[in-house]
């Protein structure tokens, strides 16, 4: 999982094929030591790699390392049609990704007009809600299980299963969800699946409590989170850091909050911030979201519509789209998710541009973590809560 180079051996214990090992200790200090964390490393959250330069087991220098798990997305959007392009954004982050759905769908209404009824706006606040504390609860369970804690994650996949079950009612999927579409959502939800969205809001709050006295409040937790990785406003600007990172070093910006899309801007809640910037302070930042992720979805079901769950005048398969560009953009629970699309007039986006909230969030960490030890490295990169296939997308 990790490789170690010792600079008083030479540059030849380097692969020759690894330039960026080579290039990174053409800059090495005298006794110290090249670890390569990664790309399979359990604390890197996907296929990672992070280079860093170590005196001791305190950092010096660290680079993170990308390409192992490309795609290509963006040149995949430009080889589609519009709607064959659907299913990709359930694979850029499958960890929520009911936010990409929305950005792209909404991306292509914005460029051809397309209105969305009013019962559709609200059973994507529900679904994005819903999915949002689905990949909160897992974050939650693997930065735990990072830091040496096993049993947090059992109780964070339990309580996760079943909102899976609930969006596999209306979805046919848990994870790569393929669920929005041009207008509207690709079906109508049932009374039972509003009745149990219920139920588990009111089961949800009651699981609170333990994961305060279980987590929260141990002193372990906090020992490995407080004053460890301080991310100060000036550098969340200067990298265009978004989500609870930002908001984690009390910076309220929240895009359902400042660009209102859907009809989100119908509903009241809080955007939770605290202003240490710590990694304890992303922790509370997420923790805070799962109880308001579930007070506008209280609100949503309760305030649920009736009408069409698709404009009827929506365009099919073969559709072109007309000449422009639009920008879209929502808050998925990394941060602020934005797709760009030039259309030429065909049926085939000219240009698809995905901005990905993760890959802004990671580029601050090669300067967060000089002068940092190599155990706090771990507990930064995971309360950034990176899902690496939306950063190498």
């Amino acid at each position: 999982m990790t490789t170690v180079f010792d600079n008083r051996r030479g540059l030849d214990d380097a692969h020759p094929g690894d330039s960026y090992t080579l290039r990174f200790m053409e800059g090495q200090q005298p006794d110290t030591l090249i670890l390569n964390m990664g790309p399979q490393h359990p604390s890197t959250h996907g296929v990672l790699r992070v280079i860093l330069e170590l005196d001791g087991e305190y950092i010096l220098r660290a680079e993170p390392v990308l390409g192992y798990v490309h795609r290509m997305q963006e040149k995949m959007g430009e080889v589609k049609s519009y709607a064959q392009y659907l299913p990709n954004m359930g694979r850029v982050d499958y960890l929520h990704a009911m936010a990409w759905n929305w950005a792209y769908v909404g991306a292509v209404e914005r460029l051809a007009g397309i209105e969305v009824p009013e019962r559709a706006e609200y059973i994507r606040v529900i679904t994005t809600e819903l999915n949002r504390i689905t990949s909160h609860l897992l974050w939650w369970g693997a930065y735990l299980l990072d830091l040496g804690a096993f049993t947090p994650i059992m109780y964070a996949f339990d309580d996760r299963e079943r909102i899976l079950d609930l969006l596999q009612m209306i979805t046919g999927s848990r994870l790569t969800y393929c669920y929005y579409r041009f207008g509207g959502v690709a079906c109508d939800v049932s009374d039972t699946f509003v009745s149990e969205a219920k139920a588990f809001c009111s089961y949800m709050r009651t699981r609170f409590g333990m994961y305060k006295d279980l987590v929260t409040d141990n002193i372990i937790l906090r020992k490995r989170c407080e004053d460890i990785g301080v991310i100060s406003e000036d550098m969340l600007i200067r990298y265009g850091a978004t989500g609870p990172v930002a908001r984690g070093s009390g910076v309220p910006y929240d895009v359902r909050r400042a660009e209102p899309y859907g009809v989100y801007d119908r509903f009241d809640y809080n955007i939770p911030t605290y202003p240490k910037g710590d990694a304890m302070a992303r922790y509370l930042v997420r923790m805070d979201e799962l109880e308001q992720s579930l007070r506008i979805l209280d609100q949503a079901l309760e305030g649920l519509p009736d009408g069409e769950y698709i404009n009827k005048k929506a365009p099919k398969a073969k559709w072109k789209a007309p000449a422009g560009e639009s920008y879209f953009a929502v808050e998925g629970a990394r941060g602020k998710i934005g797709i760009y699309l030039v259309s030429d007039g065909t049926n085939v986006p000219y240009r698809v541009r995905l901005r990905a909230p993760g890959y802004s969030n990671l580029s601050l960490f090669a300067e967060l973590a000089k002068g940092t030890m190599l155990a706090d490295a771990v507990s930064i990169l995971g309360s950034l809560d990176l899902v690496i296939p939306e950063i190498d997308r």
